[in-house]
């Protein structure tokens, strides 16, 4: 069993920063795949970014490329998800998420473990 925490979101305005973070307890945090997704009313969940176990590989979701970037410290059982330019349509829930299996990272369904989503808004 793995228990996710992210930090706590936040408001920013359009084009301004903000840094997430998961911090992972229970079993190796080095074993799992990572990644976060979002959430708004009345959407489906949209996947955001994941990395590697190793940290080697990254993915990122077309609305994010270029803009987010996600990293993780093994040796904190820590996943980050660092966002830079943002826009009013980055407003949504944000969730980590923990793989065991193989499958597609950008894929909701093959995540075992999530966190309970943090708030993020981002002011026009």
């Amino acid at each position: 069993q793995v228990q996710l925490v992210e930090s706590a979101g936040g408001l920013v305005q359009a084009g301004g920063s903000l840094r997430l973070s998961c911090e992972a307890s229970g079993r190796t945090f080095s074993s799992y795949g990572m990644g976060w997704f979002r959430q708004g009313p009345g959407k489906e969940r949209e996947f955001v970014a994941a990395i590697s176990w190793s940290g080697r590989s990254t993915w990122y979701g077309d609305s994010v490329q270029g803009r987010f970037t996600i990293s993780r410290d093994n040796a904190k059982s820590t996943v980050f998800l660092q966002m830079n330019s943002l826009k009013p349509e980055d407003t949504d829930v944000y969730y980590c998420a923990a793989k065991e299996t193989r499958g597609s990272p950008a894929a909701a369904g093959v995540y075992n473990y999530w966190g309970q989503g943090t708030q993020v808004t981002v002011s026009s």
